[in-house]
């Protein structure tokens, strides 16, 4: 294990450690403004397609945002995980159409339209414990959206991460295949990168 390796399991057990300290009022308040402010981006306003995710447990919320989108003719498409841990793709029909998965996960019950389907968005909601001031994100480790950003290489596709506000920090360790994001949603503002 790299120096790099060692500092991203630090911070994000550091990170995990304040997410659990959280009140269910905080992360709740958290959830609402996220929302609010998410939904006012122009780049999720203007997309047909959005790929997001179900947040769980102290994860800065999404289930509002998704079905905002939803109400007002947005396709979302929601992850799927694989066993090798890429990530496939169906679309979200409401919160009656989701099914506890492997890792508490939260996951769509309709048809899986495979790991490309993330090409068809116009922006991507992800997840994540920090993001710095040049726009690189620190995940869980598991590498499923650094593929799923991969694939998306080249591609004018918003990448835009939602967080608490104290998860925006200084420098986050980077490797040779992480890539930044456009912006990052917090309940107190929005930060853009590019």
């Amino acid at each position: 294990m790299g120096k790099s390796d060692v500092d991203k399991a630090d911070l994000r057990r550091t990170l995990l450690d304040r997410r659990a300290a959280l009140s269910a009022e905080a992360v709740q308040g958290a959830q609402e403004a996220l929302g609010r402010r998410a939904l006012d981006l122009p780049e999720l306003a203007d997309a047909g397609t959005v790929a997001a995710y179900v947040s769980v447990g102290r994860e800065p919320g999404t289930r509002a945002l998704l079905e905002a989108l939803r109400e007002r003719g947005t396709r979302v498409l929601l992850p799927v995980l694989l066993p090798d841990n890429d990530l496939d793709w169906a679309a979200y029909r409401g919160p009656d159409h989701l099914v506890r998965a492997g890792r508490g996960l939260l996951e769509p019950d309709g048809e899986r339209l495979g790991p490309s389907a993330v090409t068809e968005a116009e922006a991507v909601l992800l997840p994540g414990l920090a993001v710095d001031g040049r726009g690189l994100r620190l995940g869980r480790g598991g590498g499923s959206y650094d593929r799923a950003l991969a694939r998306l290489e080249g591609a004018s596709v918003a990448r835009v991460v939602l967080l608490y506000d104290h998860e925006v920090v200084g420098r986050v360790p980077a490797e040779a295949h992480d890539q930044p994001v456009d912006a990052v949603v917090t309940p107190g503002g929005v930060r853009r990168f590019r």
